[in-house]
């Protein structure tokens, strides 16, 4: 796939809350996720696919109820894709929270290597 053609399919997957399949379909066994803010119980960085998806996991046994959220079309330069993601949710602890974020991904070899967001 080009990068291109991945900035797609990961927009298309995250617009229809499927990460883990973007993530195992997309990201290389080596990917790197780094957060732009730390939450209790997660790293900045996250090493290796099986731990981001983990991580994934974690965030989301902390959601009680999405209550919407976005993703803008990809924009893709060189090796790597951006796109904004905006997320409207009810955590466990009965906070509501509208956050949205930059998330920015490095592409090798037809996988995506690095996430990196931004707040």
């Amino acid at each position: 796939m080009t990068t291109q053609q991945i900035g797609a399919r990961l927009a298309e997957l995250c617009r229809t809350g499927q990460y883990e399949t973007a993530q195992k379909e997309l990201y290389a066994e080596d990917a790197v996720s780094i957060e732009s803010q730390i939450m209790p119980g997660f790293a900045k960085e996250t090493k290796g696919l099986d731990d981001i998806i983990k991580k994934g996991h974690a965030f989301e046994s902390m959601v009680d109820k999405i209550h919407g959220g976005s993703v803008s079309e990809p924009i893709v330069a060189g090796n790597a894709i951006a796109f904004i993601m905006s997320l409207d949710a009810t955590w466990k602890d009965g906070r509501r929270t509208n956050n949205e974020e930059l998330c920015v991904y490095e592409v090798k070899d037809g996988k995506i290597i690095s996430e990196q967001f931004f707040a």
